[in-house]
């Protein structure tokens, strides 16, 4: 969700810029207060977006003493059945890959 937002930011901040640069011609004296409030606008409010959509460090994801495992894939949330000629069928699910919490 904050990566659709701050795109939908920073696409809007784009076509403000360009409007504002394609308005009027420049003229000595004029216009340049505005061309500099938007941009330093515009750089701040992506500098914000950008903090808040950034990594968050939340410390150690495993307890002391602890770490991953090997990488184990295989399918989840699968149903298998027998048909009537004996063979096993299995439909849906998802393939997915983790990594089991090994503990000394």
């Amino acid at each position: 969700m904050t990566n659709r937002i701050t795109r939908t930011l920073l696409a809007f901040s784009v076509v403000l810029a360009v409007g504002t640069a394609l308005a009027r011609q420049a003229e000595a004296g004029r216009g340049g207060n505005l061309a500099a409030g938007v941009a330093i606008g515009t750089l701040l409010g992506l500098g914000i977006a950008g903090a808040y959509a950034g990594p968050r460090y939340y410390g150690p994801a495993y307890a002391p003493g602890c770490y991953p495992g090997p990488r184990q894939c295989g399918w989840a949330g699968r149903s298998c059945w027998r048909n009537p000629y004996g063979e096993t069928v299995c439909e849906g699910g998802v393939w997915r890959c983790w990594r089991p919490t090994i503990c000394d």
